[in-house]
C-alpha cells in the first residue's frame, strides 16, 4: 500500500467510526457541550501522522498544504491543534475548522469506550461532561455494559495498526503529527508526479 491507499484505509475506519458514534450519542446524549473547546485547546494532546494523512492529502489537493506547513513552523509543540479555533481569550471555547479531517483521537474522546481493571467499559470523557451531564453519563456508563452501543478505543486502533504500525504507533504532540503527515504526502506527491513526469518523457 503506498501512503494514498493507506489515507483511503484510514478514511474508511473514520466513515464506520462515525456511523457508530452517531448511534451512541443518539443513545446516550452525551454530546459536547455547546462552544466548547477546552480539550482542543489542551496542547499535550497526542496523536499520530497515520490519522492526520486524510487532513494531508485534502490540503494539498486544495493547495493549502505548503501554507498550512509555513503555519506550522516554529515552537509548535506547546500550542493548542492548528485547525482549533478559539473564540475566547482563554482557549477554552473554540470550534474545529476541519472537522470532516479531524483525527481519530478527536474522534474517539467523549465517544468511545475502553475497558477498566475489572473488565467493564467505561466511557472516555471530560470532567465538563460528567458534571454538566451528570444524569445521562451515569446511566450511559451503566448502559454500555448491557445493550447501548458505543465504539471501542482500542479496537479502532488496532484497525489503524493494521494499516501502518508505524505511522499509528507512534504519538506525538498533535501539531508535530499533522506537520510530519503534511511532510510525507508533500514527499510522496513530488517523487509520484517526477515518476509520472519521466515516464511521459519516454514515450
Amino acid at each position: 500500500m503506498n501512503l494514498q491507499e493507506k489515507s483511503l484505509e484510514v478514511r474508511k475506519v473514520f466513515d464506520e467510526l462515525d456511523v457508530d458514534i452517531k448511534a451512541f450519542l443518539e443513545a446516550s446524549k452525551l454530546t459536547c457541550l455547546s462552544g466548547c473547546g477546552f480539550c482542543c485547546s489542551n496542547p499535550k494532546v497526542s496523536a499520530s501522522v497515520l490519522e492526520f494523512l486524510p487532513l494531508a492529502f485534502d490540503l494539498y489537493e486544495k493547495r493549502k498544504a505548503e501554507e498550512a506547513l509555513e503555519l506550522l513552523e516554529g515552537s509548535i509543540e506547546h500550542e493548542h491543534c492548528i485547525i482549533y479555533k478559539s473564540i475566547s481569550p482563554d482557549n477554552a471555547m473554540g470550534f474545529c475548522s476541519d472537522y470532516n479531517n479531524r483525527g481519530l483521537i478527536c474522534r474517539l474522546f467523549s465517544s468511545s469506550s475502553r475497558k477498566n481493571k475489572e473488565g467493564k467499559k467505561e466511557i472516555i470523557t471530560c470532567k465538563k461532561i460528567k458534571e454538566n451531564k451528570k444524569e445521562q453519563y451515569e446511566r450511559a456508563s451503566i448502559e454500555i455494559n448491557g445493550s447501548m452501543p458505543v465504539p471501542s478505543s482500542s479496537d479502532t486502533y488496532s484497525k489503524l495498526y493494521n494499516i501502518d504500525f508505524q505511522l499509528t504507533s507512534e504519538q506525538m504532540p498533535i501539531n508535530i503529527a499533522i506537520k510530519q503527515a503534511i511532510e510525507a504526502v508533500l514527499t510522496f506527491k513530488y517523487y509520484q508526479e517526477n515518476e509520472a513526469s519521466e515516464t511521459s518523457e519516454n514515450f
